[in-house]
């Protein structure tokens, strides 16, 4: 990659608002890396916060030397594994006061949450880029409303891995500021330009979707209040160069009714190398009662990055459908009473009524048709009496 290419790059990846790195309580740093926005920000923004600025120095022979001069809105290097590569930052004091600050490399990361920009502190441990500088100064005392180009070197390790390593340059002002309210804090505020080195070898750019899941919520009962989602996913850079992630979404009802289609959009975030971010996205007027089945499609670098997600749920009214369980419920235990009342007032008759009565054994053939004493005896059969 060329370093014009680097630069476009880098250019339409970074989101507006950057994220602030966690510092120790008593020690918080606000790094601010304004002015290095979306690609319809102007190129010529340095990374500043009213106060004071740092951007990659102009070059020995550019006609504006001024405090807020510059030409680069950050540092986009190119170099083989073992190389140094030499340039300079500039810090430029915007106050009416001198201000001394202290200078370092950081990594850089994405935050876990939304995936913005972030920076190692001060204190803080560096493993890529940022141990890689060798600032000619690690802190300065610049006069009000001057800039100060201080160099700096960048030597790459002979194993450093091919790809992308990002990072920045941080000017951090000593002084501390009280923060008000019931805990008092020591404030301490820093401002960095972002540093992009590409080591060249073999470019890989690979992502994943990750844990999709959705949580919704449904009024109590149909036709009351609004029913929506949130869908939470997680990307991860698996490959070796930054990505600037497109996000499409579709939603599927019961037989492949389609319930939501929104068109892929730039997400705005730069995915770092080997990075973790948890997002999510809201669906507002999500149905409320359907089997729904999500489905995210990721692409990134011009289509050689397409990987997909999904989750499915059930969305059921709950609370309607235990009432109308309850009032069922009720219903058929009335029947119930009913039908016990009925049958006590009105018992059934006694089985035994409807039997046929037996004589205790008398044979009724011998009435009929005489007996062994002869014809027209009946004696025994009409207990004891004789004809």
């Amino acid at each position: 990659m060329t370093r014009a290419r680097a630069g476009a790059r880098a250019r339409g990846a970074l989101p507006a608002a950057p994220a602030i790195p966690a510092i120790p309580l008593v020690l918080l740093v606000l790094l601010a890396l304004l002015g290095l926005g979306a690609a319809t920000a102007p190129a010529a923004l340095a990374a500043d916060n009213g106060r004071w600025s740092v951007f990659p120095a102009p070059a020995a022979g550019a006609k504006d030397r001024s405090p807020t001069a510059q030409e680069r809105p950050f540092f986009t290097l190119e170099a083989d594994p073992g190389a140094t590569l030499r340039d300079k930052v500039s810090v430029s004091n915007l106050s009416g006061e001198p201000m001394t600050f202290r200078l370092y490399g950081a990594d850089a990361y994405n935050t876990p949450r939304d995936g913005g920009f972030a920076v190692r502190g001060a204190d803080e441990r560096n493993t890529d880029v940022g141990s890689w500088v060798r600032l000619a100064r690690s802190s300065i005392t610049i006069p009000a409303r001057t800039r100060a180009d201080i160099p700096f070197t960048v030597t790459v390790p002979a194993d450093a891995s091919p790809g992308d390593h990002p990072g920045a340059i941080v000017a951090l002002d000593t002084r501390a500021d009280t923060a008000s309210g019931d805990v008092r804090m020591s404030v301490r505020r820093a401002v960095g330009a972002r540093v992009y080195l590409r080591v060249n070898g073999q470019a890989l750019g690979a992502l994943s979707v990750e844990s999709v899941s959705v949580g919704h919520g449904t009024p109590l009962f149909p036709g009351i209040g609004d029913s929506d989602a949130t869908i939470r996913y997680t990307l991860v850079n698996r490959g070796n160069v930054s990505l600037t992630p497109r996000l499409a979404v579709t939603a599927e009802g019961l037989f492949g009714r389609t319930l939501l289609d929104r068109r892929a959009r730039t997400l705005p975030l730069e995915l770092l190398p080997g990075q973790r971010v948890e997002l999510t996205e809201r669906w507002a007027g999500a149905p409320r009662f359907d089997r729904v089945t999500v489905r995210l499609r990721v692409t990134a670098a011009g289509g050689d990055v397409d990987e997909t997600g999904s989750a499915s749920y059930l969305v059921v009214p709950w609370a309607a459908v235990g009432l109308a369980l309850a009032l069922l419920g009720g219903l058929l235990f009335r029947l119930v009473r009913i039908r016990a009342r009925r049958r006590s007032a009105h018992p059934d008759p006694d089985p035994a009524a409807d039997e046929p009565y037996e004589t205790g054994g008398t044979d009724l053939s011998a009435r009929a048709g005489g007996g062994p004493d002869g014809p027209g005896t009946t004696g025994a059969s009409l207990g004891g009496r004789t004809a």
